[in-house]
């Protein structure tokens, strides 16, 4: 099966990963777990859920425009949020869903203990179709 990795000038390439990907014919699009990576590599704002989310949002919308999809192609989310504390992870939720405003894809909402990057506390990745 054809697969295009698609990487985004626009996004950070402190990332070992490309940001998506095309199957056959653009109608599958995986994308890596968005970070709140700014262009330098850096994570922020640190120690804010609510800002980190907004700022992971920004970079799924680039990840998925660099693979030519939109939010509202996104059939399926998993978000991670690095917490022990319900409150934390309602708060990220709430973010991520009025980014996506009308269009509910199904998704997984996950408290984990540990991401990636230091200081990182939420990440989203998508598949979409287009």
């Amino acid at each position: 099966m054809p697969l295009e990795l698609v990487h985004s000038p626009a996004l950070s390439d402190r990332a070992p990963y490309a940001y998506a990907a095309r199957v056959s014919g653009g109608s599958l699009v995986f994308t890596a777990g968005a970070c709140p990576l700014d262009e330098q590599g850096r994570i922020g704002p640190v120690g804010d859920y609510l800002g980190q989310a907004e700022h992971v949002m920004r970079n799924l919308v680039t990840a998925l425009a660099a693979a030519d999809a939109l939010l509202e192609d996104v059939a399926k989310t998993t978000v991670y949020v690095a917490t022990g504390r319900r409150e934390d992870l309602l708060a990220v939720w709430d973010i991520v869903r009025t980014a996506f405003g009308d269009h509910e894809p199904p998704s997984t909402l996950l408290a984990v203990p540990l991401l990636g990057y230091e200081d990182q506390l939420v990440e989203v990745e998508a598949i979409a179709v287009t």
